[in-house]
């Protein structure tokens, strides 16, 4: 397999690991997620020089098909990728085989086997295997043990395991899993991925912190007053019902992509780059992360559900309304939450995190608003001096910008607010990469950084628990509020800010 030409300003901004002779193995491949995600991102690597030639790619799901069918129907999903890349999806494709799987099934654990030998010969990726989970979650434990009877994660330098999200239900069921995952295989070979870790912007959060003397002395409780993460989406449920149902919005988006934010965030320094340094230092915020009222987190919690929206040429239904949505439906939508850091660095500096569906826009970003001068001596021209704020933007339009007060021009001396701006797309002259890119490249190269640890996911859990034991006891205690589609949520989620006298940001 040759390697395609690519963009020069790409290879002179990126100094990228070569990853070694590989064999992916996917389960669930029959999927939406193979279709739409893994296989894109195998194939923007492929064109940016970063998978080996000897490198495969092995489909498993129950359903008949042949190796043939698999490539059709992958390029059939990857139309518009393949358009101007024909050669390089010829090349690409070549390296993808399907075998109708089973794992249950310790005859079709024998055929995997095998298949997985004979692509060794064929592909020469010489034992190296990365097996993922695209799976129903309640697969992954079985999956596991089914791996670990057949002999195929014995050695730990050259296999390992990606599990989707979501990893558990609750701080039970998660310790349960890990249990059972760590008993298969060593810590790690498990790769726990969130496709959030995988952003540029979220990874730049650290050396924004790390790499610049100016940002970190003020990083802290004593020129920090609040900070707000959120992660907004316009759409709806869409075709995820069945899932959504049983989930909802704390444990979709909230336990893992805000808590990870929450985690970069607001971390210690690591003592040096290095994965399990990192991961410590996020395990330890998350540890001593807390609801702001544990005994009763009504009073730091906002569930809400979309209602009715659009106009009349284009209206929008209400979740109850969607396929498949139970007509009595208490699944939230939406959520709002207070929290606080019980340690040196962030003690009494409130974090607030949202999360919704059919917002009004469709963003995710971290905006770190800083304490006011002691004195104001200057009159504003919004009345009072607007306190400086630093908005990192995890998407879209990647990047960040600086809010802060200058002199407005004329006479006199009335300040004003302005913005300085950084964008990805201007200052690098292409878009970053897709979060999956990313962390299909680390987990084939065995880097965890960007990875969630058990006790990570353990401890995020934990954090969340007064909730969930709160929704199964006694739910009528945390209400769902109402908001119409295409706007930002219920009025109680302002009112929970308006508590601590401020306003959610609203771009």
């Amino acid at each position: 397999m040759s390697n395609p030409t690519t963009n020069p300003l790409r290879v002179g901004l990126r100094q990228e690991r070569v990853i070694a002779p590989q064999c992916l193995i996917i389960f669930g491949a029959s999927g939406d997620l193979t279709q739409r995600k893994l296989v894109p991102a195998l194939f923007e690597l492929y064109k940016q020089r970063r998978l080996p030639s000897e490198f495969a790619l092995l489909g498993c799901a129950r359903r008949p098909w042949s190796d043939e069918e698999f490539r059709n129907r992958m390029a059939n999903a990857l139309k518009k990728e393949i358009a101007n890349h024909s050669l390089e999806w010829a090349q690409f494709s070549s390296g993808l085989f399907y075998e109708s799987i089973d794992l249950q099934r310790s005859e079709d654990l024998l055929k995997l086997g095998t298949r997985l030998e004979e692509i060794d010969r064929i592909r020469a990726t010489h034992g190296n295997r990365t097996f993922y989970f695209s799976v129903s979650p309640k697969f992954y434990g079985s999956g596991c043990r089914a791996l670990a009877s057949a002999g195929l994660l014995n050695d730990p330098k050259r296999s390992r395991i990606v599990i989707e999200k979501p990893f558990g239900r609750d701080y039970g069921s998660a310790q349960a899993l890990n249990q059972l995952v760590q008993s298969c295989g060593k810590e790690s070979q498990i790769y726990r991925i969130d496709h959030y870790l995988g952003k540029e912007t979220v990874q730049n959060i650290l050396v924004l912190r790390f790499a610049n003397a100016i940002f970190e002395p003020i990083w802290n409780r004593n020129y920090i007053s609040s900070i707000q993460i959120t992660a907004a989406e316009t759409v709806g449920v869409e075709d995820r019902a069945g899932y959504y149902e049983s989930a909802g919005a704390l444990r979709d988006m909230v336990q893992n992509h805000l808590t990870q934010m929450l985690a970069i965030t607001a971390m210690e320094p690591p003592g040096h780059f290095d994965p399990e340094a990192i991961r410590n230092e996020k395990a330890k915020v998350l540890q001593v992360a807390r609801l702001a009222d544990e005994a009763e987190p009504w009073n730091c919690c906002v569930r809400g559900q979309y209602g009715k929206g659009g106009s009349l040429k284009d209206p929008i239904l209400a979740y109850k309304d969607e396929p498949g949505v139970d007509a009595n439906s208490t699944t939230e939508t939406y959520v709002a939450l207070k929290l606080f850091i019980d340690n040196w660095r962030w003690q009494g500096v409130p974090f607030y995190m949202r999360t919704g569906k059919r917002l009004a826009k469709r963003l995710s970003e971290v905006v770190l608003t800083f304490r006011e001068a002691p004195v104001h001596l200057f009159d504003s021209a919004g009345g009072s001096p607007t306190a400086n704020q630093l908005i990192l933007r995890i998407q879209p339009n990647e990047g960040a910008e600086f809010h802060f007060e200058v002199k407005s021009p004329g006479s006199g001396m009335r300040s004003r607010p302005v913005e300085m701006d950084f964008s990805y797309d201007e200052s690098f002259g292409e878009p970053s990469d897709e979060g999956y890119v990313r962390l299909l490249a680390d987990a084939m190269l065995g880097d965890p950084t960007l990875f969630t640890r058990g006790d990570e996911v353990e401890a995020a859990w934990r954090l969340y628990t007064p909730i969930l034991e709160l929704l199964e006891n006694n739910p009528w205690q945390l209400p769902i509020h109402k908001y119409e589609s295409r706007t930002w949520g219920p009025a109680e989620s302002d009112a929970l800010l308006a508590k601590d006298r401020l306003l959610w940001r609203r771009p």
